[in-house]
């Protein structure tokens, strides 16, 4: 019997009809509005989201002949943060999204004031605007009436996920998956809860939040109304932890990284949360049987973003697939180093209030360097956090890396990311990781699919690029960059 998983994500929704053998039977994908209230304001409209999750998904299965599904799997941006009234089922406010620096200056009060160790120790997190515990104080605080009905018991917090679920179920099931909390910055990853003291600390009232389970369980029934029938929801994670499950990333020492809106690499640390010395976050990479496997993340908030901006910003471009052939005309004489900080920095730098700075210019800078400095400052993003995962796990120098998304498409792009990392990249198969990831979640728990050992030996590579180019030579570029993001960040 055949797997609906729905992929929703920062900037379209996506739903893909799976056979019981994993094999991709067909799809729908619709882009959704974006809003930017003010700048470093970033806001989705909830109903979009639901919208397209529900049009996405009833045109995908009516596409594959509208066979009768044995489960849905549910994969999701990340961090982004809806609250809706349990009694209506309606939003109190636009979802805010995991880009959203609004609470950079209530995450600074609260370091000032000594807290961050504390949230580090239980949640892994660093105290940044990224998660989502100070999206939901903000809507608690600014929304007129929300904290008193927070307070009485009336008000649902969820990621994405969550979210989706209660619209789903038709508002039977409050649920999220372990990897979706443990996201929140109010979720204790070793102890497996939430965390009073967090809760306390974010004034987020524990009513709100929802039940947490494995990433292969039991999350509820459908609507008989949506597809004919209910359907049981048996997989969910986050979009990266979906990723990574999709790469079989199962064993400790491998790394994913996934290029999206943003990037995110994941390194699998096994059983072992540990503590990054080097400001990436230490994370669930998926929770089997009630046991967590751990991971180290690198987040980068500009990846695939910085194309786009060259396409609708500057008008450079078309289309994204243009990128790589306008920047293999660029001079190589040229040294253009870009700084996508549009929405702040990540890992390792976690530099809120940095914005976007291009190095380098002259008058014979055009377009073609542009795009040559916008893709190379994804590998540079890329570089940054190999660098502090390998400081964290020395093991890593002879990882591969395993790659996904839509910029993995470009073979120019990923030689060019393979010579600056100075180590082989390997690109799947099947690019469509992150929905792969929470189809077989799904067909775990419903007995279609073996354990990761099975889905570990049947990864197949498509291509590996290996590096190309001397130690000296990326390592000379590779310090051009880290001295453009330290006078970015001077700039603050």
């Amino acid at each position: 019997m055949p797997i609906l998983a729905i992929d929703q994500g920062t900037t379209s929704s996506r739903a893909v009809v799976f056979s019981d053998a994993l094999e991709r039977v067909a799809d729908a994908q619709q882009e959704f509005a974006q809003h930017y209230p003010r700048p470093g304001w970033v806001e989705h409209d909830p109903a979009d989201l639901w919208a397209s999750v529900a049009a996405t998904a009833r045109a995908a299965v009516e596409r594959a002949g509208n066979p009768t599904l044995a489960a849905i799997g549910i994969t999701n941006q990340r961090e982004t943060t809806v609250v809706w009234d349990r009694r209506t089922g309606r939003t109190v406010h636009n979802a805010i999204v995991w880009q959203d620096r609004r609470t950079a200056e209530l995450c600074a009060r609260l370091k000032e004031a000594g807290h961050e160790p504390a949230v580090a120790a239980a949640t892994g997190l660093l105290l940044d605007p990224y998660f989502s515990a100070t999206k939901i104080a903000w809507i608690l605080d600014e929304v007129d009436g929300a904290r008193a009905a927070a307070e009485a018991g009336h008000l649902a917090f969820g990621t994405v996920d969550s979210y989706l679920i209660w619209q789903l179920t038709g508002g039977r099931a409050h649920v999220t998956d372990a990897t979706n909390a443990a996201r929140t910055m109010l979720y204790d990853i070793r102890a497996g809860r939430w965390s009073e003291d967090l809760c306390a600390l974010f004034r987020v009232p524990a009513a709100m939040l929802p039940e947490v389970r494995d990433s292969a369980a039991e999350f509820g029934l459908t609507r008989a109304d949506l597809f004919g029938r209910e359907i049981p929801i048996l997989g969910v994670a986050g979009d990266q932890q979906a990723a990574t499950v999709g790469q079989a990333c199962f064993a400790p020492g491998m790394i994913k990284a996934t290029y999206g809106t943003g990037c995110f690499a994941l390194l699998n640390t096994g059983a072992e949360a540990v503590a990054s010395g080097n400001r990436l976050l230490t994370t669930i990479a998926y929770q089997l049987g009630g046991r967590p496997t751990y991971a180290l993340e690198g987040s980068i908030f500009i990846a695939g973003a910085v194309v786009q901006w060259l396409r609708d910003g500057l008008g450079l471009i078309r289309e994204a697939g243009e990128t790589a052939a306008l920047s293999a005309r660029a001079d190589p004489a040229q040294e253009v180093i870009m700084v996508p900080a549009f929405t702040g920095l990540g890992a390792p730098w976690w530099e809120p209030e940095a914005r976007g700075a291009i190095f380098g210019l002259t008058r014979a800078t055009g377009p073609a360097e542009l795009a040559r400095a916008a893709l190379e400052s994804v590998a540079f993003q890329t570089r940054d956090l190999t660098e502090a995962m390998r400081r964290d796990w020395p093991a890593l120098s002879e990882s591969v890396l395993r790659v996904d998304g839509g910029m993995t498409r470009s073979d120019a792009a990923m030689q060019g990311l393979a010579d600056l990392l100075g180590a082989p990249v390997d690109r799947p198969a099947d690019p469509e990781t992150t929905v792969r990831g929470a189809a077989w979640l799904a067909a775990l728990t419903a007995g279609l699919a073996d354990g990761p050992e099975a889905a570990q030996a049947g990864w197949k590579c498509q291509r590996r690029f290996e590096p190309a180019t001397d130690a000296a030579a990326r390592d000379a570029r590779y310090a051009r960059w880290t001295r453009a993001v330290q006078a970015t960040i001077a700039m603050v």
